[in-house]
């Protein structure tokens, strides 16, 4: 059987990574809607889709005024969860969420860009989130938003309270980027040199941080991902390995 997952991506640079072999090898067809295209996301069902991925992004949730698609995207999001279809959003997909759930979204206090320590909460140890203990994960994120009511928090880090959040074993937000593959690192780099520069960041010292974590994210994102997926209600999250 074949699963749909359909992806909202805002930039070509912000795609699944690591994460889309992990779907295919759970059965999933992966579908990418552009939301900044001419279309948005106008005409999709919310809760047609197996599973809804909600993908990072340079703009910030409450940029509806310069970014119109964003109100559509927290509409739709709304909609799915509230049929309880399955979600899964990560940093500015994490924070559409939050907004989908009545939460504001809102600057935080520092612009995160490097590899942090991400702390799983006691009901984070007893779910996926607790593969990423004790492992950097990537960070590229200024905004935040506060826990939405009926939602369980899963993880925070040293600067920010809610790096994770969940619904049952169907919904899941993270603001911390564990789809990110060297290769997408090294693009972000590239093309947000004057941002990391202006943080008082070295670009050099980034990637060499990179050549010292990324591994061992790569392996704890899988993880996390592929047991998340594993856990879907029904029969969405058999594995299904390919040659």
């Amino acid at each position: 059987m074949t699963r749909v997952a359909l992806v909202l991506r805002h930039a070509d640079e912000i795609h699944l990574g690591n994460l889309e072999q992990v779907l295919v090898e759970h059965g999933y067809t992966v579908s990418y809607v552009d939301t900044l295209g001419a279309d948005g996301v106008q005409g999709i069902d919310p809760a047609a889709a197996d599973l809804l991925v909600v993908l990072g992004g340079d703009m910030g949730a409450y940029e509806t005024e310069h970014f119109p698609v964003l109100a559509e995207e927290v509409g739709l999001i709304s909609d799915r969860l509230a049929a309880e279809r399955p979600v899964f959003g990560v940093c500015l997909g994490a924070q559409l969420m939050a907004s989908a759930l009545g939460s504001p979204v809102y600057r935080g206090p520092t612009n995160e860009i490097g590899y942090r320590g991400v702390e799983p909460t006691e009901a984070g140890q007893d779910s996926p989130l607790r593969h990423v203990r004790g492992i950097p994960m990537m960070q590229w994120h200024s905004d935040t938003f506060d826990l939405p009511a009926g939602t369980t928090r899963l993880a925070g880090s040293e600067a920010y309270g809610n790096e994770a959040f969940a619904i049952g074993d169907w919904a899941l937000a993270v603001q911390f980027h564990l789809e990110l593959t060297a290769e997408m690192h090294e693009t972000w780099l590239a093309s947000s040199t004057d941002e990391v520069l202006a943080e008082g960041l070295d670009p050099d010292a980034l990637r060499r941080d990179r050549a010292e974590h990324s591994a061992a994210m790569q392996v704890a994102s899988r993880a996390l991902f592929s047991e998340w997926l594993s856990g879907l209600p029904g029969d969405a999250g058999d594995p299904r390995r390919t040659p």
